[in-house]
C-alpha cells in the first residue's frame, strides 16, 4: 500500500488531473477520515459529476503507481523504504491559542446581498467575502433563477408597455424567451431529464406570469422603464452597487414601482417582509428605494414577484411606501401592505453601520447562525463545524 504522504503529494501534482481546489479540500478531509483513499472511497465531498470522475480516475492511477511509477511521469518515484530506529518522544509544554487576527471586508464596494449574508450568518459572510472559500459550481435552483431572469429581461425588451390586447403575442413571446434562455444553460444541469423538467416548470410559471401581467395592466396601465437597471449610491460614506430586476412607471400618476423577481423562497406576506426589513434581515428593496429616490423617482411601491411554484398563481408581495405604516402583525397573510419611510430610513442607517463594522478591522470572530433553516442551501454547510442542528438531528442525538 502506498504511503498516504506520497499519495497526497501525487494528488497535488499537476499530473493528478484533479483541480487544485478539489485537491486541497480532499487533503483536508483525508486528515479526518483515516487517509486519502478513505476520503475518496466514502465520497465525503459533494462534488459535481466532472470533478468526481476526475477524482476516481486519480484513485485508479494511484493503485497502479506502486507497480509502475511512470503513470505519474512528472513525479519522481518514491524513495526506497528505510529502517528507522524508534527514538524516545520528548513532550513539550502546551502553548496558548493565538489571539484571533482582525479581519475586514476586502471588496471595494458593498451590496445589499453581502449585508443580507452577514445578517443571516456572520460565518457565511466570512467564508464568502474574506477568505475566498471554495464554493460549489451552483445548483439547479441557481441556474433556474439565472435563466428565468434572463428570459424576462428579453421578454420585456419587446413588451415595454404590456397591454391586454397583446396577450396572445405575449404568451408566444415568453415561451420562446424561456426556451432560448434555458437553452443557454443546458450544460449546467446534471442530466437531460433535470434540464427538461426545469424548462417545463419555467414554461408553466411564465404563462402564469403573463396572466398576472395582463390583469395588472387592466387595473392600472404601466410602462416598464428599466430592466436589470444598475443602482449605485453612497451609504454612510460607503459605495453600494446592485441591479434592479424591473422598474415600472404608472401611466396615470407617474409613480414608480421597484420589482424584484424571486425564484426561491420569499416572505409569505407583506407583513412578514416588512418585519424582515425592520429587524435588518433584508436590505435589498430598501437600498433600491433610496437609489431610485436619489435619481429623482417617486417610488410608491416595492414588489417581490414569486416565480418558483408553477402550480400556483403569481401572487406578488407588494408594499406601498407611506409616511407611517399601518401596524399589522406577522400573522396577517395578505400579500399587500405598507412600509413606512422611517422603516426604510432605519434600514439605510443600519447599512452604513454594518459597513463600518465590516471595514474597520475590529472583527476577530464570526459566529455561525443559530437558525438551522439558514444552513439549508448554504454553500459552506459542510465546512462549518458550528452550524446549528436541525430539530430532526437534535431528536436523533
Amino acid at each position: 500500500m502506498i504511503d498516504d504522504r506520497i499519495a497526497l503529494r501525487l494528488l497535488r501534482s499537476p499530473a493528478s488531473g484533479v483541480p487544485h481546489d478539489v485537491a486541497a479540500a480532499l487533503a483536508v478531509v483525508a486528515q479526518h477520515v483515516g487517509g486519502l483513499r478513505e476520503a475518496i472511497a466514502r465520497e465525503r465531498l459533494a462534488l459535481p459529476a466532472d470533478d468526481r470522475d476526475t477524482v476516481f480516475a486519480f484513485a485508479a492511477k494511484l493503485d497502479a503507481y506502486q507497480k509502475d511509477p511512470s503513470v505519474f511521469p512528472d513525479v519522481p518515484p518514491p524513495a526506497p523504504a528505510t529502517t528507522q530506529v524508534d527514538a524516545p518522544v520528548a513532550l513539550t509544554e502546551s502553548v496558548a491559542r493565538e489571539p484571533g487576527a482582525p479581519m475586514r471586508a476586502r471588496q471595494p464596494h458593498f451590496s445589499a446581498s453581502a449585508l443580507n449574508a452577514y445578517s443571516d450568518c456572520a460565518r457565511k459572510w466570512y467564508y464568502r467575502y474574506t477568505c475566498n472559500a471554495v464554493e460549489d459550481r451552483g445548483s439547479s435552483a441557481s441556474f433556474y433563477g439565472t435563466a428565468f431572469h434572463t428570459a424576462l429581461e428579453d421578454f420585456h425588451e419587446t413588451f415595454v408597455h404590456p397591454e391586454p390586447a397583446h396577450e396572445e403575442q405575449m404568451r408566444n413571446q415568453v415561451r420562446g424567451d424561456i426556451a432560448r434562455a434555458f437553452g443557454g444553460h443546458r450544460d449546467d444541469f446534471d442530466t437531460a431529464v433535470e434540464y427538461e423538467l426545469q424548462v417545463r416548470r419555467a414554461q408553466r410559471t411564465a404563462q402564469r406570469y403573463v396572466t398576472w401581467l395582463v390583469a395588472k395592466a387592466k387595473r392600472a396601465p404601466f410602462t416598464i422603464i428599466g430592466r436589470e437597471l444598475h443602482a449605485a449610491m453612497k451609504v454612510g460614506g460607503y459605495d453600494f452597487i446592485g441591479f434592479i430586476d424591473r422598474l415600472d412607471r404608472d401611466d396615470a400618476s407617474g409613480n414608480v414601482a421597484i420589482v424584484d423577481y424571486k425564484t426561491g423562497a420569499i416572505a409569505e406576506s407583506a407583513a412578514e417582509y416588512r418585519e424582515k426589513v425592520r429587524t435588518f434581515h433584508d436590505f435589498q428593496l430598501p437600498f433600491y428605494y433610496w437609489a431610485r429616490e436619489a435619481e429623482g423617482d417617486r417610488v410608491a411601491t416595492l414588489s417581490l414577484i414569486p416565480l418558483k411554484d408553477a402550480s400556483s398563481d403569481v401572487r406578488p408581495i407588494e408594499l406601498e411606501v407611506v409616511p407611517v405604516a399601518r401596524e399589522e402583525t406577522r400573522r396577517n397573510s395578505s400579500p399587500v401592505g405598507t412600509i413606512g419611510i422611517a422603516d426604510l430610513e432605519r434600514a439605510r442607517v443600519k447599512m452604513g453601520e454594518l459597513c463600518r463594522v465590516l471595514s474597520d478591522g475590529s472583527l476577530t470572530a464570526f459566529p455561525a447562525t443559530d437558525d438551522p433553516s439558514a444552513c439549508t442551501y448554504c454553500a459552506y454547510k459542510l465546512a462549518c463545524n458550528d452550524r446549528p442542528a436541525t430539530p430532526e438531528e437534535k431528536f436523533a442525538r
